[in-house]
């Protein structure tokens, strides 16, 4: 028995976003869908696919956090800027040659200067007035050869999936009861997975969801019938799922020129920040933003 999710068809096809400053703002769903739906598998997913046997594949990153370590790199750079501004130094006073390591904590986010995935796009002022984007946080999903794509985090949940339309909902009623987020303009319907508790081995090794940041994965409703599988192996629990209508697509230049020109702020963030305790909050743009601090002149 394969297990089916909902596909949106709420959204126009084409969205055109004008500006006072005769900026414009395009999508174009049809290029995206098949960016996503082509990723781990082509048809719908049957739950017998999913494969959470014994695996011997290698971890890609060896169980190191390369953005934990950039994001020490830049917190002992802003410390220094810092002491160097703010400092006298007295010439008699010996200086350790050892200070202590930076902590970043449990919570952080930087700007970097290029899109990547896991990465955040924080909509700045000039997209105030514009209904989908303003005030968003979209978590980049994929930089793929068509183009970014990524979810909006912090729409809150108007329903859940059973209120919609029950033929299209994955038969079983796994997620039925779970809430269903706004992800963005563009048709098609994703979910995002928590690892925790030593259950990320099961997720990476079920060979159809993929990796944003550490800890985290998204699945397409291709993938929903192996995701309800894993809640009734146990391997993950229901409350370990999001749920989106939707998601947010880009040009392969598009994204690139709106950043230019100012509709966007790029942050690196820690999976803390992204967690699925935060997606739906309304007060996640203005933490992130904190999160970040000032942001600079250049």
């Amino acid at each position: 028995m394969e297990a089916r999710f909902l596909t949106s068809t709420s959204f126009t096809k084409t969205i055109q976003l004008l500006h006072s400053n005769k900026s414009t703002i395009r999508v174009h769903p049809k290029v995206y869908a098949k960016q996503l739906k082509g990723r781990k598998v082509g048809l719908l997913f049957p739950v017998s696919c999913c494969h959470m046997e014994s695996s011997s594949l290698p971890s890609e990153d060896n169980n190191t956090d390369w953005r934990s370590f950039r994001a020490k790199l830049v917190a002992g750079e802003r410390a220094s800027s810092f002491q160097e501004s703010t400092s006298y130094v007295d010439p008699d006073v010996v200086v350790d040659d050892h200070p202590p390591p930076i902590s970043i904590g449990d919570k952080w986010a930087h700007s970097i200067h290029e899109p990547e995935k896991g990465c955040l796009l924080i909509a700045t002022e000039k997209l105030d007035g514009v209904h989908i984007f303003e005030r968003t946080v979209v978590l980049v999903l994929s930089m793929g050869p068509l183009g970014p794509s990524g979810i909006i985090l912090n729409r809150p949940s108007l329903m859940s999936i059973k209120e919609t339309r029950p033929t299209m909902i994955d038969v079983e009623g796994t997620f039925s009861d779970r809430p269903l987020f706004f992800g963005g303009p563009l048709e098609e319907s994703l979910f995002l997975v928590n690892t925790k508790g030593g259950n990320e081995d099961g997720v990476e090794r079920s060979g159809v969801f993929e990796e944003v940041i550490k800890g985290l994965y998204y699945g397409t409703k291709e993938s929903v019938g192996c995701a309800a599988e894993m809640v009734k192996r146990n391997v993950v629990g229901v409350g370990d799922f999001r749920f989106f209508d939707g998601y947010c697509g880009w040009e392969k230049k598009q994204l690139r020129d709106e950043i230019r020109a100012g509709y966007w702020r790029i942050a690196a963030c820690s999976p803390s920040v992204v967690g699925l305790a935060s997606v739906g909050s309304v007060g996640m743009w203005e933490e992130v933003l904190g999160l970040m601090g000032p942001r600079k002149v250049w």
